[in-house]
């Protein structure tokens, strides 16, 4: 140990303690505190892991998959509400996609905008003049934060229940970006007969002009949504909404009200309220389940969407997931977890900052490496021994890197394929560096608050919906297969 080497030192005022020999003990004590907590967060990853695989073995992890499409008649109205700040270029694609998906006439599409948002308005003007369409506008100017336009598109549906004598049925949070999948809508809703909340997979889609950035959400949902979540959801833990794809009843709303003594579902000062819901779900006496389940074609019937694909928007995303899940979890949930299972997940949403931590040190650890070799080099500076503790440690965690990149490969490439599954293992230093940028923005935003600061909804802008370019990639084909053939290429509807 560094502290060890300094008691044992008989220079005390010698060569010994020169300010470059201070860099190796302070390498040293850095190494020894990565090493420990990178041993503890792969012991808790393979508790996970132990745990996917007893199900995959025993039979419980079968993904089921449709005979037909889903797309039968809803046992009730079916609310979905989309909150929408500034996202002119999405929201009349979303709307027209949704509607196309979903014919049942039992469904409502609530869409949340501003009074000074003059161009969304406009886009769902032109999105089509679907009777269940509904637009609310806030009257306040925007942004406020997401969980606030979700409470006035709720009030929204309150006095559609007042005027028209009707209950709803079932909530549905989706986001302006989201395309939905045609069979999801039925599902949740034969979902909701037997819980209170049902979670669908959501996939981000590659894009192929931000391989790196946008693609390391791919590696990460890919694996959170075919290995974590499922394994939450067998041991009865809580699950967290994603914001999107995911459905409450009616009287898991009204237990959230109730257990917050207002007459809103959302807690209009959280960045996280869709998180921080699912979690009251259970709280309340609640039933959750996450649904996994493939088409007819096989395809995941999940939420798809494109995540941020530059670094500064993906920090900005992480930035309030890191704020509202770790920071503002503890405030506002606490630690009255039980039984364990529960409370291990709460500590598994919550390390963030401290995975952060130790990430940091990691790579500080990287660039402090090549300097201290060549001091050693040049007889400047000693390298402090490394015991046998430290040793196995190191070992271990050597041996658990490589196991994780190959999870994570192996759940990249099921769903996206081999090509995306060898990239994940390049990506993987990407979404450590995003979280560690993050987690610094995250903690001094939650500082500020604090101290009296106002709480800001860093909105991340989309310009292009998921069904747009699915629509060109067709049509792209269209026209190469035309020319090849030398046949007339068909008029679009």
């Amino acid at each position: 140990m560094g502290f060890r080497f300094l008691l044992a030192c008989p220079l005390i005022s010698g060569s010994c303690f020169t300010p470059l020999q201070w860099l190796a003990i302070v390498e040293h004590e850095l190494l020894l505190f990565a090493a420990i907590w990178f041993a503890v967060f792969a012991i808790d990853e393979m508790l996970v892991d132990l745990a996917w695989f007893r199900l995959r073995f025993s039979g419980g992890l079968r993904t089921e998959r449709l005979a037909a499409p889903a797309q039968g008649e809803l046992s009730g109205i079916a609310a979905v509400l989309v909150p929408a700040w500034q996202e002119a270029g999405v929201i009349a694609e979303m709307v027209r996609h949704s509607f196309r998906c979903w014919p049942q006439r039992d469904l409502r599409i609530y869409v949340g905008c501003y009074r000074n948002d003059e161009a969304t308005l406009a886009a769902l003007v032109a999105s089509g003049g679907d009777r269940r369409l509904r637009v609310v506008v806030h009257d306040a100017d925007g942004p406020t934060t997401k969980a606030d336009c979700l409470n006035r598109i709720y009030r929204a549906v309150c006095e559609d229940e007042r005027r028209g004598g009707h209950r709803v049925r079932a909530l549905i949070l989706h986001d302006a970006e989201d395309m939905v999948h045609p069979s999801a809508l039925t599902l949740m809703d034969r979902a909701l007969d037997k819980v209170d909340f049902v979670q669908l997979p959501v996939r981000p889609e590659p894009q192929a002009a931000s391989r790196w950035v946008a693609g390391h959400y791919c590696d990460e949902f890919a694996e959170a949504h075919a290995r974590d979540m499922v394994v939450r959801d067998r041991i009865g833990a809580a699950l967290p909404a994603a914001g999107v794809g995911c459905a409450f009843s009616r009287i898991a709303i009204d237990r959230i009200i109730e257990r917050r003594a207002s007459v809103h579902p959302f807690a209009a000062e959280c960045l996280t309220e869709d998180y921080e819901c699912g979690l009251l779900v259970n709280e309340t006496g609640g039933r959750s389940t996450f649904l996994r389940m493939r088409d007819e074609q096989g395809g995941l019937i999940a939420t798809r969407e494109f995540f941020p694909a530059t670094v500064a928007a993906s920090v900005r995303q992480k930035t309030r997931w890191i704020h509202g899940i770790a920071f503002q979890g503890w405030d506002r949930l606490g630690w009255n977890a039980w039984p364990g299972g529960e409370l291990w997940m709460r500590l598994r949403d919550r390390r963030g900052p401290l995975v952060a931590l130790v990430l940091a040190v990691a790579y500080l650890l990287v660039l402090m490496w090549p300097v201290l070799l060549l001091l050693d080099m040049v007889g400047m500076a000693a390298p402090l021994q490394r015991d046998g503790l430290l040793q196995g440690l190191l070992v271990f965690n050597l041996i658990n890197l490589i196991w994780r990149l190959a999870m994570r490969a192996m759940h990249t490439a099921r769903e996206y394929g081999w090509n995306e599954g060898l990239r994940a293992v390049l990506r993987f230093p990407v979404g450590n560096v995003i979280a560690i940028m993050a987690t610094r923005r995250a903690l001094v935003a939650y500082l500020r608050v604090l101290m009296g600061g106002r709480l800001l909804w860093e909105h991340t802008a989309h310009r292009v919906h998921v069904a747009q370019v699915c629509a060109a990639d067709v049509r792209v084909n269209d026209e190469y297969m035309a020319e090849y053939k030398g046949a007339a290429l068909p008029t679009p509807a």
